[in-house]
This record gives structure tokens, C-alpha cells and sequence, in this order.
């Protein structure tokens, strides 16, 4: 009697296929003008510091108050109910080239115009053209996403979209934080810097993926209104958006109020990178078997449990945990928002529709700032349990438009 033995494989051998398993079922087959773009968006997260410790720039460095400053956000919002709108026009009328490389240009330009900038004369323009220019650029983002990936491939790219945002966004917000009690004119210049990388980046690297002929298609600029589907979404995403914005408009606040530095707060928001970081490897994959309005509604009642959670913080680890609870519920809605969107706008139209959805995150962005700082007066209780409230009226109705889109989504 014969035996072939077969050697058993090196234990170095099997971990590294498994890793590449691992790799293949998460990112792979994903095309090359996908990764440019996740490449980009690394290096412009790494380089985002100005945007979350704004309010505390204002107050600390140029002296203005509470309430005036909670004023002058609103006008960086004010500019993003106007950004995301104007930027999916210039993707579809223009090219998705265009709109993002200049779009990332003009920001990188007013961030350093925003760090010279001496008295409220300024300082509000300023701020308005940073909320102009901040978002100009995403509609294009998404559009070359849904322009460039399979629609069975879509939920799995955005959430690694996400992922790269937010692992360069944990380090800027320790770095920014170490930089931010040094000073912070150096801040503005690296976040200007990552600007302008992104816009080479996309502009010498990606053909351009508008489909031909679009500026030419049936619909306008006003097409998004007119689908109910759409609008009843937007509304949605903005009850979710302003509660999501109280963590660059009120959260520092009520953290320096509590009597922790701005150290503490860039360290507890890095958690949200880490969380995401450390999460949606696991899970990105796997959403897109799922209902997405189901997916949604759980993640809008996670933030509401995140939420509650820092109705009761106090100390950095309180704060960091709520944040870690908040950011599960993220990775569910900002990894299906887009594929929703994907999946309601015709492909000529994707820049206006995903413009459209941009307008709901601005207009959450106008009014986090303005009714977040005058609920902050009252109490950061009032502030996080009225935040939570919120969050469960978006899963309320999600389930409520769950329907419709379905139907949608089947034609």
C-alpha cells in the first residue's frame, strides 16, 4: 500500500492567505479611478483641522462670544445649504473633473484668506465663503463613485469612502488638537495644503466619468425637488444633520464648560475615526444584503442612544464612549445614504441629486449652530436629550418612507 503525504502549509503561509481573503472580500474589484479618489480623500481628511475646532478659533483666538459665534457659524452653513447644490450643478453641467478639483482649490484659497483674518468684517464673509467652498467638491465625489462602481459594489465602496474619511480625520483631530493649544495659523495652512493635493490628485489622475451628453438630459436643476422620494429624504437627513453637526458646533463647548481642554476634546473625537477604523472592515461588506431603510433607521436610533449617553458626560472617557456609540449608528447612515441616493437619481442627474442631499447636511449645519448654542445655554442635558429626540423622530421616518423606496429601488 502506497501513501502521498501532503505537507500541512506553513502557518506564515495560511495567515497570509487569509489576510488576502480578507482584503479581496472588502475592497476588492473596485476600479482605479475609485482609489484615486479614497486616496485623495485620506490625504484632505489628514489635513482637516479648521473646520472642527472653528468655534473654539473664534472664541479663543479672536475673542468673540458664545452667541455671536454660534451667529457666525451659521453663516458657514448658510454658504453649505448653497455648496453641495451648485457643486452637483458644475458636476453634471461641467464634468465631475472640474467640480471637484476647483471646488478643492477654492477651499484650500479661503482657509488661508479665514487665518488672516482680523475682525467680524472679515471674519463672517470669511466664514460664509468657507461654507461656499467646503462641500463644493463631494457632489462630484459621489457621482464619480456611482459613475465608476457596480451598483451591487456601491454600499461596500462608500463605506470604504468613509473609512478612509475618517482615519485621516482621527489623526487630524489629535494633531489639530496638539496644534490647536500651540497656535493655530499652522492649522490653516495644512488643511490648505491637503486642499490642493486632492485636486492634483483627481485632476492629473482621473478621466473624466460624466456620461456623455449628460448636460444635454432630460431634467433640471429642479428635478430633485420634484421627487417626492428624494425630497421626503432630504428632509430626513437634515432632522439627522443637525444633531450630527453638534459635534463640531456645540460639543467643544459644552466640553471646555465641563472644564477639559481642547486636547481632550480632538482625543475624544479621534475616537470616532478609531471606531470606524476598527468597525467597518467588519461590517461594510455585509450592509448592502440588508434593507437599507432598515439600516438607516437603525443607525439614526443608535445616535439617539449616543446622544443620551452625553446628556450625562463629564469627564473625557464619558464623552469618548457616547462618541464610540454615535459613530456605529454614522457608519449605518452615511454608508446607505449614498447608495440611496445612487439608487434615485438618474445617472445624467447624479451630481444635482447627490447636490440635493448635500443641501440637507448644509441645512443641518445652518441650524446645529443657532439652535444648539441657545439650547447649550439652558443645559447640555437639554441640548443632548433634545438631540436624541431628534434622532428618533429620522427613525421614525425612515420606516414611514421605507416603501417608497424599495419600490424605487426595484424599478
Amino acid at each position: 500500500m502506497s501513501r502521498t503525504d501532503t505537507p500541512a502549509p506553513h502557518p506564515a503561509a495560511h495567515a497570509e492567505s487569509r489576510l488576502r481573503s480578507f482584503v479581496r472580500v472588502r475592497a476588492g474589484g473596485l476600479p482605479g479611478a475609485f482609489w484615486v479618489l479614497w486616496s485623495g480623500s485620506l490625504v484632505n481628511r489628514l489635513g482637516a483641522m479648521v473646520n472642527p475646532f472653528l468655534s473654539l478659533y473664534l472664541t479663543g483666538v479672536r475673542g468673540v462670544s458664545i452667541g455671536t459665534t454660534g451667529l457666525i457659524l451659521a453663516t458657514v452653513g448658510v454658504g453649505s445649504v448653497i455648496s453641495q447644490p451648485l457643486g452637483g450643478f458644475i458636476a453634471d453641467r461641467f464634468g465631475r473633473r472640474v467640480a471637484l478639483s476647483g471646488g478643492m482649490l477654492a477651499n484650500g484659497a479661503t482657509l488661508l484668506t479665514l487665518g488672516h483674518a482680523r475682525g467680524l468684517g472679515v471674519l463672517v464673509p470669511a466664514c460664509f465663503v468657507l461654507g461656499v467652498t467646503i462641500d463644493l467638491f463631494r457632489p462630484a465625489a459621489q457621482a464619480l463613485v456611482a459613475d465608476t462602481v457596480p451598483t451591487a459594489d456601491r454600499t461596500r465602496a462608500f463605506g470604504l469612502l468613509l473609512w478612509a474619511i475618517n482615519l485621516g480625520f482621527s489623526v487630524a483631530m489629535v494633531l489639530g488638537g496638539y496644534l490647536a493649544s500651540h497656535g493655530y495659523r499652522l492649522i490653516f495652512w495644512l488643511d490648505a495644503g491637503a486642499c490642493s493635493f486632492f485636486a492634483v490628485l483627481v485632476w492629473l489622475a482621473v478621466s473624466e466619468t460624466r456620461p456623455p451628453g449628460g448636460e444635454h438630459g432630460a431634467g433640471g436643476f429642479l428635478t430633485p425637488v420634484r421627487d417626492r422620494a428624494m425630497l421626503a429624504f432630504t428632509g430626513i437627513i437634515v432632522v439627522y444633520a443637525t444633531v450630527f453637526q453638534q459635534a463640531f458646533a456645540t460639543l467643544p463647548l459644552a466640553m471646555r464648560g465641563a472644564g477639559l481642554s481642547s486636547a481632550a476634546y480632538g482625543a475624544v473625537m479621534a475616537v470616532n475615526g478609531v471606531v470606524v477604523i476598527a468597525a467597518q472592515p467588519l461590517i461594510g461588506h455585509r450592509l448592502g444584503a440588508f434593507d437599507k431603510s432598515r439600516v438607516l433607521a437603525t443607525g439614526f436610533a443608535v445616535a439617539a442612544f449616543g446622544t443620551t449617553v452625553m446628556a450625562f458626560a463629564s469627564t473625557t472617557v464619558v464623552y469618548g464612549l457616547a462618541i464610540a456609540v454615535w459613530t456605529l449608528g454614522e457608519i449605518l447612515v452615511f454608508a446607505m445614504t449614498s447608495t440611496v441616493v445612487a439608487d434615485l437619481a438618474p445617472p445624467h442627474l447624479r451630481g444635482r441629486y447627490n447636490g440635493m442631499i448635500g443641501m440637507a447636511w448644509g441645512t443641518g449645519f445652518l441650524l446645529a449652530p443657532v439652535a444648539g448654542t441657545r439650547l447649550l445655554l439652558v443645559g447640555t442635558t437639554t441640548l443632548w436629550l433634545t438631540c436624541a429626540c431628534l434622532c428618533l423622530t429620522a427613525t421614525l421616518g425612515q420606516l414611514s418612507l421605507a416603501p417608497a423606496l424599495r419600490r424605487r429601488a426595484a424599478h
